[in-house]
């Protein structure tokens, strides 16, 4: 992981070895052409026509002014002269033109703890920190939601190499700040779920490196990072468990990435519906709206003794607040057109980052962030876990029966929080009256269905109970199978071309549309195979299903839009 010591205006502070962006702009003299030279500065000598060196040597160039913060590269110069004068003569000029083109295609949006953007290139290649996670059986892990993705968020209070000033010097850091951001399949919404630091939770036995960590039945969520030198696949495992949601990747940020950031996009808008002074985080600002960077931002996401009621519940709308300004502001005009920003912030924002291997390198992370990037800002909904107070600790807090389920399964399972329609590519816009509905369910003729139930859930009975329910709602050719394996999800097998029956019979066990695979070892003859995992415990139809999943969020959930601009903190 990287230390966290740099300077957030660093390249600003740049010594005179060091290569300004807008230098490596280098004009091919054989056509004409400028060109990135990414790798340091252009050679001392230019080739000359028909591709040899010329023997005079090329005359150095004179200091030029560095770029002023958030404003455009000074142009880079010819042999031929291609500044100014150029653009009088024939209008706008090459090196311009070659600047903005290139900042549109590498505008590439990816939110990560605080937010970030990447401008891709292999030249970040090298500030990318990763880690091999251990994620121990995947037989017991939650089943996979198809195409969408679940990407783990975790803001470490690592201290490490930040000195005093934020207390407890050279602490490694726990899972001070966490977000699970869910994007659908279709990219057509997002989900971010705050998790709150002070919730309790079992944390299990997790492997970092050569060495094995004891659970806890009953920990602080906190303290599955860091704590007995768990790392962030401990924190991935912790949240699995106790969601059941399928994570596919992690991102890790500290403090330094937040002054890093919020720097290199120019500022964060926030506001404070009141005058706040926290001696704690060190933030003073009066009521209304701001633009806070650096050390400000920091404070801002930090506070929580001076608002609300003064615990982690209320600094995390503060945090979701800021996290969406972030996004609004990398999502603008004056962001994705200037290379200077673009070029600032992917370095900050790839030194910021602690990814897992899945994840490690620019040619992935730009795969990744296509994908987030195509998400609405209108239609990302943040959220909290809904939690209660912990009635053995007034300080903790446990989460709320009926309600936490709710959510974690609607996420699990492609439900939208936003009034938006999910639905496949090429499909006609939706109809905001049937927003998070429900897919529907194909219309089959059950009697017909052939289907064999295994249990692979460790307890006994349930594959007969499954059956007794199946035939009970039309499925008459249902009946047992042998025990399978044991399993975490339920999955429902089918055969080519009998995919309709497959999702009817998935609805019919209240299992999501996800559970329905097609198998290569299935023939066109052979009967649908229904493998009951631990999922199907205590719930669904006849007690042997997984209970169907909720269209509609519960009832009082904490929000923040992403779009919305009129939050306060309070």
């Amino acid at each position: 992981m990287n230390s966290g010591h740099r300077h957030p205006n660093h390249l600003a502070d740049a010594s005179p070895q060091e290569v300004d962006p807008a230098d490596q702009w280098v004009r091919d003299p054989e056509t004409g052409e400028f060109r990135l030279h990414l790798d340091g500065p252009p050679p001392p000598g230019v080739p000359a026509q028909g591709g040899s060196r010329s023997s005079t040597p090329v005359r150095p160039r004179m200091p030029r002014p560095r770029p002023e913060p958030g404003g455009e590269p000074p142009l880079p110069r010819g042999p031929e002269g291609g500044g100014r004068a150029a653009r009088r003569k024939g209008g706008r000029s090459k090196p311009r033109r070659a600047l903005k083109w290139t900042a549109g295609v590498a505008a590439l949006v990816l939110v990560a703890g605080c937010g970030g953007a990447y401008y891709v290139y292999q030249h970040f290649n090298s500030n990318i920190s990763s880690v091999e996670v251990q994620l121990g059986n995947e037989a017991e892990r939650p089943q996979a939601a198809g195409d969408a993705l679940n990407i783990l968020v975790i803001g470490t209070d690592s201290r490490q190499g930040l000195g005093r000033d934020y207390g407890d010097e050279g602490s490694t850091g726990h899972a001070d700040t966490t977000l699970l951001f869910h994007v659908a399949k279709d990219r057509s919404n997002a989900t971010v779920m705050s998790i709150p630091r002070d919730l309790m939770v079992p944390i299990p036995q997790c492997k970092s490196g050569t060495k094995t960590i004891p659970g806890s039945a009953r920990a602080m969520f906190n303290t599955s990072l860091g704590q007995d030198g768990r790392d962030p696949g401990c924190t991935w495992m912790t949240v699995e468990q106790a969601t059941k949601i399928r994570i596919d990747h992690f991102m890790m940020v500290n403090f330094e990435a937040v002054k890093t950031l919020s720097t290199a996009v120019g500022g964060v808008e926030v506001c404070a519906a009141k005058d706040i002074n926290d001696p704690d985080s060190h933030l003073s600002m009066t009521k209304g709206k701001h633009v806070v960077q650096g050390e400000e931002a920091l404070a801002f996401v930090r506070t929580r003794h001076a608002v609300g009621f003064g615990g982690d519940l209320t600094r995390i709308p503060l945090q979701q607040q800021f996290i969406s300004s972030m996004i609004r502001k990398i999502k603008s005009s004056d962001t994705l057109t200037s290379p200077t920003k673009l070029w600032t912030l992917a370095d900050a924002a790839t030194k910021a980052l602690t990814v897992d291997s899945g994840i490690g390198s620019v040619d992935k992370l730009k795969d990744l962030a296509l994908e987030l990037s195509k998400v609405d800002t209108k239609n990302i909904t943040f959220t909290t876990v809904p939690v209660l107070d912990d009635p053995k600790d007034k300080d903790r807090l446990i989460l709320k029966p009926g309600d936490a389920d709710q959510l974690f399964s609607m996420i699990a399972n492609d439900r939208s929080l936003t009034e938006v329609q999910q639905a496949a590519a090429g499909s006609a816009p939706a109809d905001p009256s049937t927003a998070a509905a429900a897919p529907s369910v194909p219309q089959v003729d059950a009697g017909a269905v052939r289907v064999t139930v295994r249990n692979g859930t460790g307890q006994p009975q349930q594959a007969a109970k499954a059956v007794t329910a199946l035939q009970g709602k039309g499925f008459d050719q249902a009946g047992t199978g042998s025990n399978a394996t044991v399993a975490q999800a339920s999955t429902v097998s089918y055969p080519a071309g009998k995919g309709d029956q497959a999702a009817a019979l998935a609805a019919a066990l209240g299992l999501p549309a996800s559970a329905a695979q097609q198998s290569s070892q299935l023939g066109a003859k052979d009967a649908l195979v229904v493998v009951l995992g631990k999922d199907s415990l205590g719930g669904g139809t006849g007690g042997s299903a997984a209970a169907a999943v909720p269209t509609e969020a519960p009832k009082d959930l904490q929000r923040v839009q992403a779009d919305d601009a009129d939050v306060c903190a309070k």
